[in-house]
């Protein structure tokens, strides 16, 4: 800890003291709410859950549980259960080789490929490397038990590049003991087979491991030619409860290969959707992904209401991607080539005290820790062709060790009544990169590099109850992002290179939200405003690289609506999102390849909207148990407004409107549940761009959106 507080500021530290101090006093028992995960929450969220949200908390969450994760879905992208959640725009690209395009409140929106500043976690292991960048594809949607997700100041207690954060619980093994298999067929040669294994040891008397296993394997044909994808995931958690705590120790491997059919350009998606780029053809473009990683969670009470939580984490993940970058393009001295063989080894740690009393009438959390993240790149690129064949692996152009690592104290404290509850807390984020080249060869200079970013991250939220069914709550905070690794590893021009000019972009949160609950209705509205110095945007894509700059102010507001009423058999859920995202100040882009003399040549003017995000978005679901055979019918309908695909705004994706049916059942046979469904995507078969490139310098920015297609789905499950 003394180490670790020597990178905070003296305030922090005297802050941390206070509240060791504070909490050594009190007396009382120390008492857990049902829905706390202990060791495994990356960050300390208390409140008390009604209608898929925290009732009593000062921040905006909703919470999806597993069974609306899984039932009538695929099971396949996490984009297939979270549409009903406000303020989160999640897509499937149907390119398995980019991962899921997920922004939330505008954070993320930039990213081409993966994830960027939106935190992912699972059972408390980031998905999130140091650097901000993630990756959703290994989340266990069979094992689920629930998915949260944050959005709002309260974010960035989970550290740098905290726009929002998804974090995914997997269930645990209970009494009696339960196993479940599925498997899912559908259009364009698609199919998923799992199988989930969950129970405990010992005796009712006296349990021992709790135990869930999930096993699953998807492949499709995709969409397009080009597209498809297989995918492998295993999961393992056990937990054991001891005298005053618990141990948990989960462990996942990933393994993947996509073909990639990568955007169409507006004349290409115009005249046919269905196709693909001719140069992802003859290159052959694809990517392949290898992952383990395991956690050990440790928490144990001290007595005097105080408690003790530490969890640990290591993985490795292997990516080797081929891109279609012509062979002139990689002439240059400076060209790190067309292959991308990424070795990525990747550890961390978090170590956190907790205390809760009753105090004032109220019940009072304090949380104090510290919170570090590794991870060593070894990258390396290669020439993509061997004379005249392309889509090989052929000369070195690339070979250096990226690293990045973070260290952050942090401290929350929360006061909860029935009707007030007051929340804050402060984290400091410290981030170091390093980059070491170990080509320098000829003209090739050596592009070693190192930046810190460092920043303190304060936040503050209340939340007051009107009525029984009636209550309010705002927060404000400060937020952080900074680049990724790849982003800072291009200079202008797109020459390989630390680009120590980048610097982190630095923000203003605030929301004013109301939320209501009665015996069939739930609802909520949220206002935000974000404001923003220093964006992070692309200064010049051509090529196959991105060069990143920091552009001036941005503003982003928005409005989140969302609601559920029951009676009797029909459900009807909602949830609309109004954002307005623009550039405040007016800044330089170039559109030509190589950026000449690495001086931006073109003006994005003040006020063009922020590309990548949609100003409206609304999801609407009608559920009816009929009654009959255990069936329950579902209507969706989910609206994406227009989306531009850059800073000029030259063009857009427009919007569009799509259907989707589904019927399930489910039958009770003693100890055996059986469950069937039928679905329909995409109804009318709508033409529509699923999600855009931002700013791709080829002008392929359209990512082609499924026309109709058909899923069927069985699952057993027993019970032993």
């Amino acid at each position: 800890m003394n180490d670790a507080i020597r990178f905070a500021h003296p305030q922090l530290a005297l802050a941390v003291a206070l509240c060791c101090a504070w909490g050594a006093h009190a007396q009382d028992p120390l008492a857990q709410a049902k829905s706390d995960p202990g060791a495994l929450s990356p960050v300390v969220v208390t409140g008390e859950r009604s209608g898929g949200g925290l009732w009593r908390g000062a921040a905006s969450i909703d919470v999806v549980d597993g069974d609306a994760l899984r039932d009538g879905q695929a099971q396949i992208n996490l984009s297939e259960g979270l549409a009903g959640v406000p303020g989160l725009v999640i897509r499937n690209r149907q390119n398995y080789a980019q991962d899921l395009q997920i922004s939330v409140r505008g954070y993320g929106a930039r990213a081409t490929f993966g994830v960027r500043g939106v935190r992912l976690f699972v059972d408390g292991i980031p998905a999130s490397a140091p650097d901000g960048s993630g990756q959703a594809a290994n989340f266990p949607l069979g094992s689920a038990d629930r998915v949260e997700v944050v959005r709002g100041p309260m974010t960035a207690l989970y550290g740098a590049s905290s726009g929002g954060a998804l974090l995914l619980y997997t269930e645990d093994g209970q009494r009696p003991a339960q196993w479940r298999t599925g498997l899912v067929a559908g259009s364009d040669g698609l199919w998923r087979l799992s199988t989930q294994a969950t129970g405990q040891t010992g005796t009712a008397q006296a349990p021992g491991w709790s135990y869930a296993v999930d096993l699953s394997r998807f492949e499709t044909d995709g969409t397009r030619p080009q597209s498809a994808a297989d995918r492998s995931t295993a999961n393992l958690k056990l937990s054991r409860r001891h005298e005053g705590g618990r141990t948990v120790l989960v462990f996942n491997r990933h393994s993947s290969s996509a073909l990639d059919p990568q955007g169409l350009s507006r004349a290409e998606f115009d005249a046919n959707p269905d196709q693909t780029n001719a140069g992802a053809l003859s290159f052959n473009t694809r990517k392949t992904v290898a992952q383990t990683q395991w956690g050990l969670a440790f928490e144990q009470a001290l007595g005097g209401a105080h408690k003790l939580e530490l969890m640990g984490y290591s993985g490795q993940r292997q990516v080797v991607q081929y891109q279609s970058i012509t062979t002139g393009a990689q002439v240059p001295a400076g060209s790190s080539g067309g292959v991308i063989d990424l070795d990525r080894d990747y550890w961390g740690w978090n170590a956190r005290w907790r205390h809760e009393s009753d105090w004032q009438g109220g019940r009072l959390s304090l949380s104090a820790g510290v919170a570090s993240d590794r991870q060593s790149d070894s990258r390396k690129g290669y020439e993509n062709f061997i004379g005249t064949t392309v889509g090989v692996q052929g000369k070195l152009r690339r070979d250096e060790v990226n690293r990045a690592q973070t260290l952050d104290p942090y401290v929350q404290a929360e006061w909860r009544t029935q009707g007030l509850t007051l929340m804050g807390g402060v984290r400091q984020t410290r981030t170091e990169y390093e980059s070491t080249d170990l080509y320098i060869v000829g003209t090739n200079r050596d592009d070693s590099g190192r930046k810190d970013y460092q920043s303190t991250l304060p936040v503050l939220g209340a939340r007051w109850q009107i009525n029984p069914t009636l209550q309010a709550f705002a927060s404000i905070g400060k937020g952080y992002e900074i680049p990724t690794l790849n982003e800072v590893a291009y200079r202008s021009g797109g020459v390989s290179g630390f680009n120590t000019e980048l610097n982190a972009a630095r923000s203003t949160s605030a929301e004013l939200g109301l939320r209501g609950r009665a015996d069939k209705l739930r609802w909520s509205a949220t206002a935000f405003d974000i404001r923003t110095d220093d964006e992070i945007v692309v200064q010049n894509n051509t090529g196959g690289r991105t060069t990143f700059q920091n552009a001036g102010r941005t503003l982003r507001q928005g409005l989140e609506l969302a609601g559920e009423w029951r009676s009797g058999p029909v459900t009807l859920t909602t949830a609309y999102t109004w954002m307005w995202a623009n550039y405040q100040d007016a800044f330089m882009t170039c559109t030509t390849a190589g950026c000449p003399n690495a001086t931006p040549q073109v003006q994005v003017p003040q006020g063009h909207q922020i590309p990548g995000l949609p100003p409206q978005q609304l999801f609407a679901q009608a559920a009816w148990d009929t009654g009959w055979a255990g069936s329950r019918v579902t209507l969706e309908a989910r609206h994406t407004g227009r989306v531009m695909v850059n800073d000029l705004n030259t063009d857009a994706a427009a919007a569009h409107t799509l259907f989707n049916l589904g019927v399930q059942f489910k039958q009770e046979r003693g100890d055996w549940t059986l469950r069937e469904f039928i679905r329909v995507d995409n109804l009318t078969d709508q033409k529509h761009a699923g999600s855009v490139i931002v700013n791709d310098g080829n002008g392929r920015f359209f990512e082609p959106g499924a026309g109709r297609k058909l899923m069927l789905g069985l699952e057993a499950q027993r019970r032993f």
